[in-house]
């Protein structure tokens, strides 16, 4: 019995498109240096959400640090998502 090979070619085809554009995307990417100095300041910001207020800005930061794993005993990974954010308001005439 002959295998139908043109559903399986176009599927490839599909495929292989997606992971080149995906591959061309990441070599057009500048490659950046590794900045200590800020990476320290993003280990420091609790986890949460805090917003702080001062007289013309309202800044706040929030961190969020998990850890997934397939199976209870089994490998995982760590997603830690941390952000800064200002909101500047200034009345214009």
């Amino acid at each position: 019995m002959a295998l139908p090979l043109a559903p399986l070619a176009g599927v490839a085809l599909r495929y292989g498109a997606i992971a080149l554009a995906a591959y061309a995307a990441t070599r057009l990417v500048p490659k950046l240096r590794h900045d200590e100095a800020r990476d320290d300041i993003l280990d420091g910001i609790d986890e949460g959400l805090e917003a702080r207020r001062g007289a013309r800005q309202v800044n706040i930061t929030g961190r969020w640090k998990r850890t997934i794993r397939i199976r209870p005993s089994g490998p995982g990974i760590e997603i830690d998502a941390t952000m800064f954010s200002r909101l500047k308001v200034k009345k214009v005439n």
